[in-house]
């Protein structure tokens, strides 16, 4: 049997498939955004970002708020302090998880209350290491202002 036919038919499938973006494989779970009350300007968004390939997260827009930015959160000496950051990186086949305390999504100069069973949108901008970039929309339900998702919760150990 000849190796030709196999060798076209191999190459006509990756030209079907068009070139492989990294941006395209990055999953977006467990998000949330914190509800309200009627006169709070801004709130958090939170989930779990996971990409199979390097890829960083640059940037994020919603409709329901003037501004959307990428914060993160740390421990200096005593003192927590909130930072605007200009991406978030996604290392290879592990997950990054954004949660109160960690990495998050500040909407800041919302337009509304975001009140628990609310939907919002979410724009997430991913590049990839070619720099490209890929926008992934998810529509994110508003929870209340008390929830703890159980990825951000402490560990139980019998």
């Amino acid at each position: 049997m000849s190796k030709i036919p196999s060798a076209i038919a191999c190459l006509t499938l990756v030209l079907a498939l068009g070139p492989a973006s990294a941006n395209t494989r990055v999953s977006v779970t467990a998000p949330w955004v914190r509800a309200t009350v009627p006169s709070q300007k801004s709130t958090g968004a939170y989930m779990h970002l996971h990409s199979p390939v390097a890829a960083r997260l640059v940037s994020v827009s919603s409709p329901v708020a003037a501004a959307s930015q990428l914060h993160q959160m740390e421990m200096e000496g005593d003192l927590m302090k909130m930072r605007l950051v200009d991406g978030i990186e996604l290392p290879p086949g592990k997950g990054v998880n954004m949660s109160s305390g960690t990495y998050h999504i500040m909407l800041v100069g919302l337009k509304r209350q975001l009140k628990d069973g609310d939907t919002v949108p979410l724009t997430l901008v991913v590049q990839g290491m070619d720099k490209r970039r890929e926008q992934i929309t998810v529509k994110v339900p508003v929870k209340p202002i008390n929830f703890v998702s159980p990825a951000s919760a402490p560990a139980m150990h019998p």
